[in-house]
């Protein structure tokens, strides 16, 4: 399994593109094989603040992943709509 969550902000002015670039995303990837959980979310104390939680069966199914249409998209739109670089991962690690 690989798990990770990526987070990211949107810059002012750019929450409703941002919300729908995640929307569709969302969509696109819950119809990928590999993947097993796609859950984006906002944060309560800062609504342009995302929080996306990924759960991938293996590292294959995560590589296929970025190499997808759909996630090459929208990484090459996320610079115009958010604050910062890019968005920031977390590797996560089950617990036995």
């Amino acid at each position: 399994m690989k798990a990770l969550y990526a987070t990211f902000t949107a810059r002012p002015g750019r929450e409703q593109p941002l919300a729908e670039l995640v929307a569709k995303l969302a969509s696109d990837v819950r119809a990928e094989d590999g993947c097993l959980l796609f859950d984006p979310f906002t944060r309560t104390e800062n609504p342009r603040a995302y929080v996306v939680f990924e759960i991938y069966r293996d590292d294959d199914a995560f590589q296929e992943h970025l190499a997808s249409l759909h996630t090459r998209g929208f990484n090459a739109a996320l610079s115009d709509l958010i604050e910062g670089a890019g968005s920031t991962l977390e590797w996560l690690v089950p617990v036995a």
